[in-house]
């Protein structure tokens, strides 16, 4: 059969229009060894600090030392499914995690992949997991309350909205039961939560969320876990996570809460990793980089100004002492790093103080800027109430005879100590914190017997709830205490009281 030039020509024109040419351009690399979660790869010379590479059967990493020749890796999952002479490539993108409102009420790993059995998160919104805080001119100070809804800490620690405040104290002493109440406390008050849980166990997770979902707070809440079962460098990742989570309501004009359970376990995978990457330890052979490691988390931390939109996000860090000792590495370093610490003490907890808060070791270095002026009133003699009480009981154990004076003293603290225990999972609003705290710090509960302390507290609010709604109404409206507000909260404990002396 004869073709026709022409025709042939036409074709092969054709042939030409229609061939695209693809280049395909990927900076590929070879695992030169890979163990305990670490890959060292040789042949990305073009990789990034925190750069996403990809490794066979869809295994993630994250660039973590980037050497002459080599580059250290962080591998997101087991070492079993990487050998030596793999190709990895580079992916061009630092590490993100989804964000936005379609997380509320999810349960996320480290990378924020779902891990709820609720199906994929409906995001199209990302953020890189490790960027700079916010400058001193974006800011402005810490003056708004965030409430917890604990009366040891709302009248004598308050957090304010954009503060870090560090939870310190031995294993088993109420540190992650003081945060859930916190976050109960949120429901309402247009606060997100974000709860992190570092190399827990994940029935003690579980546990957490169950909580969370039978009290209505997974509404407003949103879990990342990166359990004790899950690669170092997803425990380590996952502070950083959370915390980009809560920027995107902070940056959108919203208020969130970010809890790390607990830094101290994220401190011990870092330590792990930097180790096996062959950074030179230091103290406690942590390398001197991990104090950044947490600098740059918690500083991120902020209350912006309003030409931001005046949005916050409130850091709420968790270390686990030894022995109560709180002057190890990380616990120092910590505590440098946040504006207080709650600490939590043993022997409180064992004597049936709880929460078991340590008065005179906790402090909050924005004070009084968090508290409504009400709670300031009442709460200014507690604290002092609570000191002098602390000294006359140490030099009353030398058995020596008191005047009435300091006898009367020691009576009235013995029942501020009762008044401050407070049960889990029932958080106070802050008006019937401070009609409570007016009881004692005006001598009410002076004649009432200790062991009934508790339940006066109980029935009184029950009683200001049923017949005296306004009172705790005018004290949450005018976050005050005028005169006429004082009379008349004084005549409502004294009708109340003359029920409560009558049944006793």
């Amino acid at each position: 059969m004869r073709i026709d030039s022409l025709q042939l020509s036409s074709v092969i024109k054709k042939q030409i229009e229609d061939f695209k040419k693809k280049i395909d351009v990927s900076h590929v690399g070879t695992v030169v060894g890979v163990g305990d979660g670490i890959a060292r790869i040789y042949g990305l010379e073009d990789a990034m600090a925190s750069e996403l590479l990809v490794f066979p059967n869809d295994v993630y990493g994250m660039v973590l030392n980037l050497e002459q020749d080599l580059i250290g890796a962080a591998l997101f999952a087991g070492n079993t499914l990487i050998k030596e002479g793999d190709e990895v490539k580079l992916t061009g993108e630092v590490a993100r995690v989804p964000v936005g409102d379609a997380m509320i009420g999810r349960v996320v790993n480290g990378l924020g992949h779902p891990i709820d059995g609720k199906g994929e998160i409906k995001t199209d919104k990302s953020r890189i997991i490790d960027v700079l805080a916010p400058g001193v001119i974006e800011r402005q100070p810490v003056k708004e309350p965030l409430q917890t809804g604990i009366k040891a800490i709302d009248s004598m620690i308050p957090i304010g909205r954009g503060q870090r405040e560090l939870i310190i104290g031995d294993r088993k002493t109420g540190k992650t039961a003081l945060v859930i109440d916190t976050i109960l406390n949120q429901k309402g008050k247009g606060v997100i939560c974000i709860y992190v849980a570092i190399g827990q166990k994940n029935s003690s997770v579980a546990s957490v969320v169950k909580t969370l979902e039978e009290k209505g707070a997974m509404e407003y809440s949103i879990v990342v876990s990166a359990s004790a079962s899950d690669p170092a460098p997803l425990q380590y990742i996952a502070p950083y996570a959370g915390c980009a989570i809560g920027e995107e309501f902070r940056d959108s004009g919203r208020h969130a809460l970010v809890i790390y359970d607990d830094l101290s376990k994220h401190a011990t995978s870092y330590r792990q990793l930097s180790l096996l990457l062959r950074r030179p330890p230091g103290r406690e052979a942590y390398p001197g980089d991990i104090f950044y490691a947490h600098s740059r988390l918690l500083e991120r931390a902020a209350k912006l100004n309003e030409e931001l939109g005046g949005g916050s996000l409130t850091a709420l860090p968790i270390i686990e002492t030894q022995a109560g000792d709180i002057t190890t590495y990380i616990p120092t370093n910590v505590i440098s790093i946040t504006d207080g610490q709650i600490y939590l003490e043993s022997s409180l907890f064992y004597q049936g103080i709880r929460p078991a808060i340590n008065v005179g070791l906790s402090v909050s270095r924005v004070g009084g800027q968090a508290q409504i002026k009400a709670m300031k009133q009442v709460a200014g003699n507690l604290r002092l109430s609570l000191a002098q009480y602390r000294a006359m009981e140490a030099f009353a154990q030398f058995g020596t005879e008191l005047d009435k004076a300091t006898q009367a003293q020691l009576e009235r603290g013995r029942r501020l100590v009762e008044l401050l225990k407070q049960g889990q999972y029932v958080p106070m609003d802050v008006a019937a914190q401070v009609a409570v705290m007016f009881c004692g710090i005006e001598g009410c509960l002076d004649d009432v017997n200790i062991p009934d302390i508790l339940r006066f507290e109980e029935e009184f609010l029950n009683f200001m709830n049923t017949n005296k709604k306004d009172i705790l109404k005018d004290i949450s409206e005018k976050k005050e205490l005028n005169e006429n507000l004082r009379k008349v909260l004084k005549g409502a404990i004294g009708e109340f009281k003359s029920r409560f002396i009558a049944m006793q």
